[in-house]
C-alpha cells in the first residue's frame, strides 16, 4: 500500500501579513471565552480569485462548484526561479503532453520564501505569459496554482488584467499565494483548496492541501 501524505500548502494568516488584521473581541477573563475580530482583504494569503474580481462576469466565489476545488494536478518545478520570469509553455516540459482536460497545474517556483519581503514577493514575482494562459484555456485546464500573490505582474495593470481575463474567460480557476511546495515529492497530486464561502465575493482566502498517494 502506498503512503498517503497530506501537505498544507496554504500560508498562515497573521500580522504583519499584507491585508490581515486581528484584534481582541472577547477574553476568558472578561467574557468567559476568547474570540477575535478579523479584518481580511479578500485576496490575502493563499486565496482563490472569482471572475467578479475583474468584472469578467458576475461569477462570485460562493458560486464556484465545490467539485472544481478538488482537482488532480501536475507539478511544474521551476526552482530556482529568476525574478520577473515569464513562464511559458516550454517550462511545462513533459506536463504539456501528459495533462488532461479537467486537471490542474501547480507551479513550484520557491517564491513563497519571499513572503514578508514586499519588494521581491510582489515587485519581482514570476508571472504567467499570455501564450501559456491561452494554452491552458485551449487544454481546458481546471485550475492553475502559483506561489506569488498573483499570476501576473501586480504593478502593471494592463498585463494583470490581460492574464486574469484570458484565464477567467476560459473558465480556468486561479489559486494564488501557495507555499510549502518544496515538501511535495510526487509529480502528480490531488489539490483541495476551499475558499471561504462569501456571498457575492470577488475572491477569498483558502485552506489548501496537497494529497500524495
Amino acid at each position: 500500500m502506498s503512503e498517503r501524505r497530506v501537505i498544507d500548502v496554504s500560508a498562515t494568516l497573521r500580522e504583519p501579513m499584507r491585508g490581515f488584521r486581528k484584534s481582541v473581541a472577547k477574553t476568558v477573563a472578561a467574557d468567559g471565552w476568547n474570540a477575535s475580530n478579523l479584518e481580511i482583504y479578500s485576496h490575502a494569503g493563499t486565496h482563490i480569485d472569482a471572475p467578479l474580481h475583474f468584472n469578467i462576469n458576475t461569477g462570485s466565489i460562493d458560486a464556484i462548484p465545490v467539485e472544481r476545488l478538488i482537482c488532480d494536478c501536475h507539478m511544474v518545478r521551476i526552482d530556482p526561479c529568476e525574478p520577473e520570469l515569464m513562464i511559458t509553455i516550454e517550462h511545462l516540459g513533459p506536463v504539456a503532453e501528459l495533462i488532461l482536460p479537467g486537471e490542474g497545474i501547480i507551479f513550484h517556483t520557491g517564491w513563497s520564501r519571499f513572503i514578508g519581503d514586499n519588494y521581491m514577493y510582489r515587485g519581482r514575482l514570476p508571472r504567467i505569459g499570455p501564450d501559456l494562459a491561452k494554452w491552458m484555456v485551449r487544454k481546458k485546464i481546471n485550475l492553475v496554482g502559483v506561489e506569488p500573490p498573483s499570476v501576473a505582474d501586480v504593478n502593471n495593470i494592463e498585463a494583470l488584467t490581460e492574464i486574469h481575463s484570458i484565464l477567467m474567460k476560459g473558465d480556468v480557476l486561479i489559486i494564488e499565494g501557495l507555499c510549502n511546495l518544496d515538501q511535495v515529492r510526487k509529480n502528480k497530486v490531488q489539490l483541495i483548496a476551499l475558499p471561504l464561502k462569501i456571498g457575492d465575493g470577488d475572491g477569498a482566502p483558502a485552506r489548501a492541501v496537497v494529497i500524495e498517494t
